[in-house]
């Protein structure tokens, strides 16, 4: 089966690797202003946070794993059940070592999921790289520490890797996976696209959607309407209308989910439901695959 459900889940992507604070004075990027929006949101309702850690002082992307711990311990203060995912990516940095080090946190520290994105690809100007042998190495490895991998498929044939994976028995379910469409090399946010690619999901398979820039609203109202998940934040989208008018913040777009998760009749999925779903551990002090 591949779920549709009455619940939707929101997966919340706070600040990613491209705002700067020269584009949108609202992206979070010290640990401080990533644990206040995630907890300013947490409070309207979410169903689990996808991190990226910045460089305290650059402002840059960073792997540092004692970033990531310092962001996870003052998120987990307050919700210690929300699903943490953190960022594996390889925009910035290719190396095996520094793209896991995340993984190596453990206790109170250790993150529920990884991402790991299925195929390279090209943003506007930059490629993200993920040659084969590293995304098995990142997938083998999530499977040694037992964090569950966030499935990112910016087009159908990662799609197809991902079966492939299966094969391998590096994945296994059930699978989640964040569909992020719009980029300009990749599967375009249109409902044809969309739904292809959810038609070649394997079985077991949850889904979100997302989009880039003005593609993310379409997006996540497609997946509200048809019971799919929302990837939601300004990593995505600075701008909460399609004029670019006015900057979001990243309440101002968890806010309008939940008005077309109502409208819908749709409830949001709460972190407690959704890690039995995923066979994660409840949270509350033990974190990761049961």
């Amino acid at each position: 089966m591949k779920h549709y459900n009455e619940n939707i889940v929101i997966n919340f992507c706070p600040t990613g690797m491209i705002p700067t604070k020269k584009v949108t004075p609202y992206v979070p990027i010290s640990v401080n202003e990533i644990i206040d929006d995630v907890l300013k949101v947490s409070e309207i309702g979410i169903t689990m946070v996808h991190l990226h850690a910045r460089d305290e002082i650059s402002g840059e992307p960073t792997w540092k794993a004692d970033i990531y711990a310092a962001i996870i311990e003052g998120i987990r203060r307050f919700v210690p059940d929300l699903i943490i995912c953190v960022s594996l990516s390889g925009r910035t940095f290719q190396e095996f070592e520094k793209r896991t080090e995340p993984l190596e946190l453990t206790g109170i520290h250790k993150p529920d999921m990884g991402s790991l994105t299925l195929s390279s690809l090209n943003f506007n100007k930059i490629a993200s790289v993920n040659e084969p042998e590293t995304i098995k190495k990142i997938a083998a490895k999530m499977k040694e520490k037992k964090i569950k991998p966030e499935l990112e498929a910016f087009d159908a044939g990662m799609i197809n890797y991902a079966k492939y994976l299966i094969k391998k028995e590096l994945l296994t379910p059930p699978y989640y996976f964040n569909f992020i469409l719009g980029n300009i090399a990749c599967a375009q946010a249109d409902i044809l696209h969309s739904g292809i690619m959810i038609n070649d999901l394997p079985e077991n398979s949850y889904w979100s959607l997302g989009g880039i820039g003005q593609s993310q609203i379409i997006m996540n109202s497609l997946a509200i309407s048809v019971g799919g998940g929302v990837r939601v934040g300004l990593e995505d989208n600075i701008w909460f209308d399609n004029k670019r008018t006015t900057l979001a913040t990243n309440t101002d777009l968890l806010r309008r989910i939940h008005i077309l998760a109502e409208a819908n009749e749709k409830k949001i999925f709460q972190p407690a439901d959704f890690r039995k779903y995923l066979k994660l551990n409840n949270g509350n002090g033990t974190y990761g695959l049961q």
